[in-house]
């Protein structure tokens, strides 16, 4: 190893290994320090178990290469080895801390470089062989310091021994030469090689950081999106309860006025008034059960559409009318005809009262559903406020299936109920 005079070609100072940075530690962006972002403590202290075998092995490596060299006596290299020594305790007390920690304080891990440079550099300028060392503390300085002062850290650890090493021993001028040469080279290795990794670490942390946010993101729009599709069940079950039980339970009350009124003048009337009560009340039975169920509304169970409506119709005492070739249609398309015709007929018999008359008109057209409900009541005006679900959830229901939902009326002119919904032609 030794050339004849302290420091032979291996006593030039060292460069960073070949995996060294690897932890993510806080580096500097644009001249500030950055924290290095959410990581696992426990895999970093175990990761760090090969950054603390590194140490000892390169110390180990230089402590043989001191004590084994021809050049100078015995004496000044057993010197030079103690001094090597303490090097040891103030890596494992001072050291350590800082480079495992998250992030390392600056005023601290710049004692701690300095320190192992003042304890560096006593036996580097008495063995040249000592330089070997400066290949365990230059990714230290990577690791624990700024980018700036990490350059100028390691700019001492490589080329001050030398110059320390040249005065003291004033060797010949090829050695200095040589050892110049080399020092500056690994300088220039080290910090390219550093400043390279440091980026490299920077745009992983970038991405990692990147990738947190958008696995936040999903998680925030599994939350939205499960948030969403429970409001959107919650306002389908209303709007269900709304066109069918509540629809139901009014027509139950109206009856109800109309059995009373009855009672004492027209009891056959009061009868059939009952009778389409107790119907009604199964329908309603019938439609709860279907709704807990998540089943086909109870007057589509096993019929057509236009019997659906019939049945309907028949609760009612409104007309069915069937223009064009009946044909299967999708169910979605089907429940949104029935329930539209549910909300509207109830809209008559609530506002135009009991003696109106009111019609239904199914039409089947090609691409086309098309049903209207009108009575000869009283009417409104569709521009002034509406209060109430029906006329909105009505519009809501149709959109759901790509149709349309329209309210014609004035008043004194009565009231139709339009709603169109698009068909496949196939019928399919």
């Amino acid at each position: 190893m030794s050339t004849g005079v302290p420091g032979g070609p291996l006593d030039a100072p060292g460069s960073t290994p070949d995996e060294p940075l690897e932890p993510a530690v806080p580096r500097e962006t644009n001249g500030q320090r950055e924290s290095s972002g959410p990581r696992e403590s426990d895999t970093w202290d175990r990761s760090f178990l090969l950054w603390d075998s590194y140490f000892a092995i390169v110390w180990v490596a230089t402590l043989v290469f001191v004590l084994g060299t021809n050049y100078p006596g015995w004496h000044v290299r057993v010197a030079a080895a103690g001094l090597l020594l303490l090097l040891v305790p103030w890596y494992v007390a001072v050291g350590r801390p800082i480079l495992t920690s998250e992030l390392p304080d600056e005023r601290h891990a710049l004692g701690y470089i300095a320190g192992a440079i003042v304890l560096l550099l006593p036996p580097g300028v008495l063995v040249g062989e000592t330089r070997l060392m400066t290949f365990a503390l230059v990714p230290q300085c990577f690791m624990a310091l700024r980018l700036r002062w990490a350059l100028t850290a390691v700019t001492v650890i490589n080329i001050a021994p030398v110059v320390g090493w040249a005065l003291l021993w004033w060797p010949s001028d090829h050695a200095v030469f040589f050892n110049s040469v080399f020092a500056v080279v690994t300088l220039v290795f080290s910090a390219t090689l550093g400043s390279w990794i440091i980026r490299i670490i920077d745009q992983s942390r970038e991405r990692a950081s990147l990738i947190a946010e958008l696995d936040a993101g999903r998680h925030e729009i599994s939350r939205l999106s499960a948030a969403h599709g429970a409001l959107a069940e919650r306002e389908r079950f209303s709007r269900e309860i709304h066109d069918t039980l509540a629809q139901g339970f009014t027509s139950l009350l109206m009856l109800v006025q109309a059995v009373e009124a009855e009672l004492d003048r027209d009891l056959p009337q009061a009868r059939r008034h009952l009778a389409l009560m107790a119907e009604t009340a199964r329908q309603n039975l019938a439609e709860a059960r279907a709704l807990v169920a998540g089943g086909t509304p109870a007057d589509l169970d096993g019929a057509s559409l236009p019997d659906a409506l019939r049945r309907l119709a028949a609760r009612h005492d409104a007309t069915v009318e069937v223009t064009g070739p009946v044909r299967a249609v999708p169910a979605a398309a089907e429940v949104v005809v029935l329930r539209s015709c549910q909300e509207a007929l109830t809209n008559a018999r609530k506002h135009a009262g009991g003696s109106a008359a009111v019609s239904i008109a199914l039409a089947y057209a090609a691409g086309a559903l098309t049903v209207s409900v009108r009575d000869d009541g009283p009417g409104f005006d569709p521009a002034a406020p509406v209060g109430g679900y029906g006329l909105a959830g009505l519009r809501s229901r149709a959109a759901e299936v790509g149709g349309t939902a329209q309210v014609r009326s004035s008043p004194g002119a009565g009231t139709t109920v339009t709603v169109r919904l698009p068909v496949p032609r196939s019928g399919s």
